[in-house]
């Protein structure tokens, strides 16, 4: 809430460790000028509101004049320059989401832009007109969900990732502790890079989480959305690295999963139909997309086993066969076609089962990361199994949550949390954190990329569909219609052109 420059200043807290970022900031807006001021004992520095030029200011500058509206916010997520000039982002509100690490992770409640735009008046009437275009654009971005952030801890990277950094590492800025793949607005930060404002650069992600005590159970999830398919490089839109994470008497154990759209050139074009035809983009480079794209998955990860979950028949089955065929290309790769929805047809989470005997060994072979309460590596995970659907939502998260049960029960197992044949069915507790988790993890990202709950969640929750289940997934994809023929357009165009400085 705003307040008058002379009420009493806001306390500080304990002061800020190396690379840490802080934590809350008090805003003030002058006619010429925003400054912004780390409450935690940090620095200051200010926004010209003529041209939105940044610059460093000591702590006695940061204090002079009165004439101001004073606030207090939570972050700068970065800057955007359009025609009339600059818009700063900053975080207005926040909410605790828990800890990782001993670290609090806070999830974007809310934000603003504020505007650094007097040019606007000397464009000329079609550039006010774009202009305008553009900050409804950003009005949307403004509303974004699903953002979480640490001042402390970078969340970008995987444990096992992590632990092979140089212990020093973790005192550089978290900016340059990220993984740029996961960093939501990362090119929106790179005034501040320059202006060497490290302390206020916050790197957002998406995370999704939720911890229960003795066994402690952690997701994380971190997400590269676009439309479908793939870039030349070999990036695949919908890209979502995730990470079940579980401790235990000291113990900690990281399992690692992936999912991305199909890596060939293709795109589906709404057109009011309730399925919308997919067109496979002919291109001479479409051999060293895929290619490319698992290069860089062998690099990661290690081995990969593709799963390709989509329908033989159809639009779908045609793609499912081009890509079928470039992976005979691929070394190393396994790649395995599991019909989900004929197979899956009565609704029973357990008919996966025929999936996992396929790849069973593969999964024990890649194993998972284990570390012990001094540091020390147990075990590694050396390779990924990498699921898609079409746009890797429902098929890919019913999927995926199986595959996370029967790690789950091997990693429980050897942290002597069961039994050596145990399973978490076993423990009601420990399932049903299980379970909640998951349908709140396909959730969050169907929200995120499709605005409506996710599909097939009664399959996670209860194993199978129920009637309450099935009107809850008829609401959803009727939610799903509309907005991806009358809204998704605009927001896909904040992300990919009106606002294309934005990582998504």
């Amino acid at each position: 809430m705003a307040t008058d420059a002379d009420e009493a200043p806001l306390l500080s807290e304990e002061p800020l460790r190396p690379g840490a970022c802080s934590r809350e900031l008090e805003l003030r807006e002058f006619r010429d000028r925003y400054v912004i001021r780390s409450i935690d004992g940090g620095g200051a520095f200010a926004v010209s509101r003529s041209n939105g030029s940044l610059f460093l200011l000591s702590a006695e500058e940061a204090a002079t004049g009165s004439d101001c509206k004073v606030s207090k916010i939570y972050g700068v997520a970065g800057v955007i320059r359009l025609l009339a000039g600059s818009y700063v982002l900053v975080i207005t509100s926040r909410k605790d989401a828990g800890s990782y690490q001993g670290s609090a992770v806070y999830n974007v409640n809310s934000m603003k832009f504020l505007c650094c735009n007097e040019a606007i008046k000397h464009l000329t009437t079609q550039e006010k007109r774009d202009e305008a275009y553009f900050m409804s654009l950003l009005r949307i971005a403004e509303s974004t969900h699903g953002l979480y952030y640490s001042y402390d801890r970078d969340l970008t990277l995987n444990l096992q990732r992590a632990s092979k950094l140089p212990a020093g590492r973790v005192h550089k800025s978290l900016w340059k502790q990220a993984d740029p793949r996961f960093v939501w607005n990362k090119n929106l930060l790179e005034e501040f890079i320059e202006a060497k404002l490290d302390e206020f650069i916050i790197p957002l992600t998406a995370r999704f989480t939720l911890k229960e005590a003795p066994v402690s159970i952690t997701l994380f999830s971190r997400t590269r959305m676009w439309r479908r398919g793939a870039n030349l490089e070999g990036a695949t839109a919908n890209f979502v690295e995730t990470e079940q994470l579980v401790e235990y008497e000291g113990l900690m154990s990281s399992f690692i999963q992936v999912r991305g759209s199909i890596p060939l050139l293709w795109e589906q074009i709404v057109d009011l139909s309730y399925k919308p035809c997919l067109s496979i983009i002919e291109h001479e480079e479409t051999p060293k997309v895929v290619q490319r794209h698992f290069h860089d998955l062998s690099q990661r990860y290690g081995d990969t086993v593709v799963v390709d979950l989509t329908d033989k028949q159809g639009d779908e089955g045609n793609l499912s066969n081009v890509f079928a065929a470039e992976m005979e290309r691929i070394p190393n790769t396994r790649y395995v076609h599991f019909d989900f929805h004929r197979v899956c047809r009565g609704g029973n989470f357990d008919t996966l089962q025929a999936l996992y005997n396929q790849i069973e060994e593969a999964i024990r072979k890649q194993g998972y990361f284990l570390i012990n309460s001094k540091g020390e590596v147990l075990l590694e995970q050396s390779g990924v199994v990498r699921s898609n659907c079409i746009d890797c939502l429902d098929r890919t998260n019913v999927t995926q949550s199986f595959l996370a049960r029967k790690s789950l029960d091997l990693q429980l197992q050897r942290m002597g949390a069961l039994s050596s044949s145990g399973s978490i069915s076993q423990s009601e507790d420990i399932s049903d954190t299980f379970k909640k988790i998951w349908v709140e993890h396909g959730d969050e990202l169907s929200l995120e990329y499709a605005g409506s709950y996710a599909l097939k969640g009664d399959l996670v929750r209860y194993g199978r569909q129920t009637l309450p289940g099935l009107i809850k997934d008829g609401m959803s994809a009727l939610s799903r219609y509309y907005l991806n023929n009358f809204h998704d357009g605009v927001r896909q165009r904040m992300i990919l052109s009106g606002a294309s400085c934005i990582n998504w």
